[in-house]
């Protein structure tokens, strides 16, 4: 049998049997919990300064080993950001005297701003500029689509053969463009002189690929004016000129396919470096190749193409 408990009662000043007293047990049990989570604090808060893991351990000895490389490191970045702003003078005056411009940004393009200061141009202004820009680029919009229209319309036809539009080198990017077709620079001569192409800067030993089908009219081995050049005949009256070759894989009068191997650039003849110098006629006249590649690359890359073949002032041969 459980002995029963007692308690003593003030106002009667006697024992009485003591009763279940639920707030009491519920003011117990926060204590308890109170009391507990302030021993647990208390004892990670103790072990945290006192006790370190793996990872704390591991991460510590790093920064005491970044503490003790900084004061070194810090003089060689300050010289290597001095060596670094030097280089892109040094390459920046090379490309100037080479080719008479300047030296092209990561993206040629991508530095046009229309709206360059628009923060101190009325708003009015801004509405009304982009609301006719707006109309114009509508109207240009309709005038490409219908030259689309017409290029789908000349290529159902029977007897329209497609102009030279790939590419005659591989994995060519917009900085490896040089001059197109005007008057140029001759970098030999030191006067200008009309262009009648397209240069491309590559590495001597580059394939030099056919972009379209045809036959080999020429084949010129030579060490002066235009080199080691190959001559191709397509259908509709174009031609291609591939110079300044330093190896020549086709021999005349060969039907070739698109895409193939005809040869390496090189610098034979009077050329400034090593280049391929590409040229596209149409029944005989001389058209400006980078009209012809558009298809072969991005929107993006063909007028970053397109911006260093027109503004770059000095041809390589």
């Amino acid at each position: 049998m459980k002995p029963s408990r007692y308690e003593y009662d003030n106002k009667s000043m006697r024992y009485r049997k003591a009763r279940f007293n639920f707030l009491g047990l519920i003011s117990n049990l926060l204590r308890v919990i109170l009391v507990s989570l302030s021993l647990f604090v208390v004892l990670y808060f103790v072990l945290a300064a006192f006790i370190s893991t793996d990872t704390e351990k591991r991460l510590a000895r790093e920064i005491r080993a970044y503490e003790k490389a900084y004061p070194s490191i810090s003089p060689r970045s300050k010289l290597l950001e001095k060596s670094i702003a030097a280089l892109e003078v040094k390459d920046n005056e090379i490309y100037r005297n080479v080719f008479h411009n300047e030296a092209p940004s990561v993206d040629p393009i991508g530095s046009l701003d229309m709206f360059f200061g628009a923060d101190t141009v009325p708003d009015t202004k801004i509405v009304t500029y982009t609301t006719a820009k707006a109309d114009r680029l509508i109207k240009q919009s309709a005038r490409v689509s219908a030259a689309f229209e017409e290029i789908y319309r000349n290529l159902a036809a029977r007897g329209k053969e497609l102009p030279p539009m790939i590419l005659p080198v591989d994995e060519i990017s917009y900085p490896q463009i040089g001059a197109s077709t005007g008057p140029r620079l001759n970098p030999i001569i030191k006067a200008e002189v009309r262009h009648n192409g397209l240069d491309f800067i590559v590495p001597r030993g580059s394939t030099v690929r056919a972009t379209a089908d045809g036959v080999v009219g020429q084949v010129v081995r030579s060490s002066k004016g235009d080199g080691n050049t190959v001559l191709l005949m397509h259908s509709g009256g174009y031609e291609t000129r591939y110079c300044h070759l330093e190896e020549i894989k086709v021999r005349q009068g060969e039907t070739i396919r698109k895409g193939r191997k005809i040869g390496t650039s090189g610098m034979s003849g009077s050329a400034f470096a090593p280049h391929l110098h590409y040229e596209v006629l149409l029944n005989g006249i001389p058209m400006d190749p980078i009209n012809y590649i558009f298809a072969s690359v991005g929107p993006r890359e063909y007028s970053n193409m397109l911006y260093m073949a027109t503004y770059t002032k000095q041809s390589m041969d």
